[in-house]
């Protein structure tokens, strides 16, 4: 019996969370989902393994804060995957959790009303709920992991996984990192420097062993066989970008030196960008003249792109937010999503196909 005197001093109290079972039994998997997540899945793995030429692309908001403009996104996407597929694989980002710097919105999940009320069983079964319309519309999702404990309520539908900046040096990501069943892309630290996530790609390659939880929520020892499919994102950081030839160039020594396969992700937003979305075509731009040029180690990008350009104040009430706009980083708006993507396309198909012979 716990002690109140010694423990738990600054907890309010505990509230009953449904446990990943319960959730999936509520929100099942269909035929339609598990058949995209899988060749989604597969499709990845063939391109870090070079048995598929394509690039992929992970595209979408900086983060889901309204799933019914997220879904109306999704159906633009889907469209598009389906009109570039000779050279795109398209990802769509479904990012529900925030990492904070200080304070701030932590996501979808931790507080989907946006109102401080912090109903997370809500707002994970709505993730689901959400993660499940995506993938029936044959559009594979990435997300970025970041609690331990959320990847067994809705693993099972993503495709691509990120672990960010200010995660890569943790060890807990890392173990995780190591048990989840995507492709994981390790982000450079916010520095800018590479070792952090060269470390993480060698450590979560590696079995381990740490606690969590089981399908029923019960804390259990959970015994990883190591994730082989790691590999470095470059988003740029301490106040310079990373994506330029030389830059890439190092990156693809750091790599080879670890003994890692070289497979790099230039991030266009973030620091690689300044946070300006206005930017981010230009990045992609330069990362499609590197290929053409004859790269062969760049095999996917990362795009923050929504229904509307920028950003918008928060907090703010729902009612008053503009719809399809992002309520945390700035974006670029569907319209010059669509153009880019369909320009590096135009340029990538008599490219790709020679790549690497």
């Amino acid at each position: 019996m716990s002690n109140p005197l010694l423990e738990n001093t600054n907890i309010e109290r505990f509230d009953p969370m449904p446990s990943p079972a319960e959730i999936k039994a509520q929100h099942p998997l269909s035929e339609r989902t598990a058949t995209t997540v899988a060749q989604a899945r597969q499709t990845l793995v063939d391109i870090l393994e070079r048995r598929d030429p394509r690039l992929f692309v992970v595209v979408g908001p900086c983060s889901i804060h309204d799933p019914v403009a997220g879904l109306d996104y999704a159906k633009r996407l889907a469209a598009l995957a389906q009109e570039i597929s000779e050279t795109l694989v398209l990802v769509m980002r479904v990012y529900f959790e925030k990492p904070r710097t200080a304070t701030g919105w932590k996501g979808y999940i931790n507080d989907p009303f946006l109102d401080d009320s912090f109903r997370i069983d809500v707002g994970m079964a709505r993730a689901r709920e959400f993660l499940l319309s995506v993938n029936e519309l044959g559009l594979p999702a990435a997300t970025e992991a970041l609690d331990p404990i959320a990847p067994q309520y809705y693993g099972d539908l993503i495709s691509w996984t990120a672990i960010g900046a200010r995660t890569v040096e943790s060890q807990t990501h890392r173990e995780m990192a190591s048990g989840l069943s995507t492709p994981v892309g390790f982000k450079n630290a916010t520095d800018g420097s590479l070792e952090v996530a060269v470390n993480a790609i060698v450590s979560a390659s590696r079995p381990h062993a740490f606690l969590g939880i089981d399908e029923e929520g019960r804390t259990a020892i959970v015994r990883t066989r190591g994730n082989r499919h790691g590999h470095l994102v470059l988003r740029g950081g301490g106040g310079r970008p990373n994506y330029d030839s030389v830059s890439v160039s190092l990156a693809e020594q750091a790599l080879a030196k670890a003994g890692l396969p070289v497979n790099l992700v230039v991030d266009c937003s973030h620091a690689n960008s300044w946070k300006k979305p206005e930017f981010q075509p230009l990045v992609l731009k330069d990362v499609v003249h590197q290929i053409r040029e004859g790269n062969t180690s760049i095999v996917g990008v990362m795009l923050e792109s929504f229904l509307e350009a920028g950003n918008q104040p928060f907090p703010a009430p729902p009612s008053q937010l503009k719809y399809g706009c992002s309520i945390t980083d700035p974006c670029i708006d569907w319209d010059t999503t669509a153009a880019i993507l369909r320009s590096a396309h135009a340029v990538l198909r008599e490219v790709l196909p020679q790549r690497g012979r």
